[in-house]
């Protein structure tokens, strides 16, 4: 009885609560929520019903349990969720400039990164998703790629000749991967575990974290080190939502946005150092897998003969010369 009635007065609080709320956030994502994008988007309700005094009831809703991240897009314009983080893949209709992310070597590191993202570059593509009706609040990590193979370990562009590597439909990544005479396959993430071990393919492109959650790295033989490519998220809130907030519940959201931002970032980069590691443990034990760290001098001779795909993506339909040379030159 005792416990019928604790319960019954829980229940009354949080109804009590979620009646006092003005506005309700309904933050849709698709993975777990022990994920860095997970722990971040708790991170956001919690600070937000915080900052806002109750005011707006953030509901985060994980693991596709509203939508998936092909669907997500349409139904943050039509208000039917106010809150999303969609890979970069998935704005390629409507705003291909965020392939910027896709090109390889074009971020000297993760410093390099956030300053690109959080600075001029970062800005100019959030209007461009603006323009399109949807409003983008920040970028979230996954990590830096690394390559691994059955064949030739991956040291330098010739070791790449006539590899199959499996990407996402991506015309940057299939230039990349031609560029170095290799044979870009493009094939759904589900399926890449399998094509590997059957030799459908040769190798993948991955972060740490991707690659060991699906144990990729169980089955091949060469891990190479490049961090030559980006896989992130753009944090995006319906329109109709966000103008529907005074001032100072904006001001609320952008703070709280901010800080689940570092935080999901703190959590991406040990993530993906955690789990480098594991990969490295399961190196050493089993002898299966050979991990390799570039030189300098590998490094360069990489970037030197990727880099050369850049022109093909200076159209403004594509990315755009002016975002790729601000990049660069971004201190």
């Amino acid at each position: 009885m005792k416990k019928l009635l604790l319960g019954t007065i829980a229940a009354a609080v949080v109804a009590s609560s979620s009646m006092a709320a003005d506005y309700t956030l309904k933050f849709s994502h698709v993975v777990s929520a022990n994920t860095p994008k997970g722990k971040a988007a708790d991170f956001f309700e919690k600070r937000l019903e915080e900052l806002s005094a109750g005011k707006i009831d953030v509901q985060v809703y994980p693991s596709s349990q509203l939508y998936k991240d092909n669907a997500v897009l349409k139904a943050i314009r039509l208000n039917s969720v106010q809150m999303a983080a969609p890979s970069f893949s998935k704005f390629g209709k409507i705003v291909p400039n965020l392939a910027l992310f896709d090109l390889p070597f074009l971020f000297k590191d993760i410093d390099h990164l956030h300053r690109v993202q959080d600075g001029e570059v970062g800005q100019a593509l959030k209007d461009k998703v603006a323009a399109k009706g949807i409003i983008a609040l920040n970028f979230w990590d996954n990590g830096f790629k690394q390559l691994s193979t059955n064949k030739e370990p991956l040291l330098t562009p010739k070791d790449a000749q006539g590899q199959k590597f499996r990407i996402m439909s991506s015309k940057v990544l299939e230039a990349q991967f031609h560029a170095v005479g290799a044979n870009p396959q493009m094939m759904p993430f589900s399926e890449v575990y399998s094509g590997l071990q059957q030799g459908v393919i040769d190798g993948q492109e991955n972060t740490n974290s991707n690659i060991f959650t699906k144990k990729f790295h169980e089955v091949q033989k060469h891990m190479t080190i490049t961090n030559h490519g980006y896989l992130g998220y753009l944090v995006v809130m319906s329109k109709k939502f966000w103008n529907s907030l005074p001032a100072d519940l904006q001001a609320n959201v952008t703070q709280a946005m901010n800080e689940a931002t570092e935080k999901e970032r703190e959590y991406a980069q040990e993530l993906n150092d955690s789990q480098l590691a594991q990969i490295k443990a399961y190196a050493d034990k089993t002898g299966n897998l050979t991990i390799h760290n570039l030189t300098a001098e590998q490094k360069d001779a990489w970037r030197n003969a990727v880099s050369k795909i850049y022109p093909e993506f200076y159209s403004d339909k594509t990315i755009g010369k002016d975002l790729i040379e601000k990049t660069i030159a971004t201190k």
